[in-house]
């Protein structure tokens, strides 16, 4: 959608069903192999007692709402702010959501109010985008 086409309260999201997986190729992608998300008796000790999705892999849910469905394919990801509220578990269901906030069509520049909820409706993940919608 171009940014002519966009209004405040358009929103689009993305549903899936964190598995171990995907933990672990987002680990072998990012490098990022922290106990936390890839050792079980460890994690088990942790804060968390158990292991957990890595937070960036949560966040990054948002990218398939923009890039593919709103504003979608042809929009610029210029920047999100992101706070992770909870952990999420293997196994947890999520849903992104990603709504139109602010538009300003001089800048060609749209804020998208970005968050994630588990099965329960519980934020996992919550912040801002900002993105560019294509011509």
């Amino acid at each position: 959608m171009t940014i002519q086409e966009l209004k405040i309260g358009d929103s689009a999201s993305v549903t899936k069903t964190i598995s171990e997986s995907d933990v672990y190729l987002f680990a072998g992608i990012t490098g990022d192999f922290n106990p936390a998300h890839v050792d079980e008796a460890g994690a088990k000790e942790s804060f968390f007692h158990g292991r957990i999705a890595h937070g960036m892999l949560v966040a990054s849910f948002f990218s398939t709402i923009l890039g593919m469905k709103l504003p979608g394919p042809g929009t610029i990801y210029m920047g999100q702010e992101v706070r992770f509220m909870k952990p999420v578990h293997l196994g947890d269901t999520i849903t992104a959501v990603g709504t139109v906030a602010e538009i300003n069509s001089e800048k060609k520049i749209v804020w998208l109010d970005t968050v994630c909820r588990n099965q329960n409706g519980d934020i996992v993940v919550q912040g801002r985008a900002t993105v560019r919608p294509p011509q």
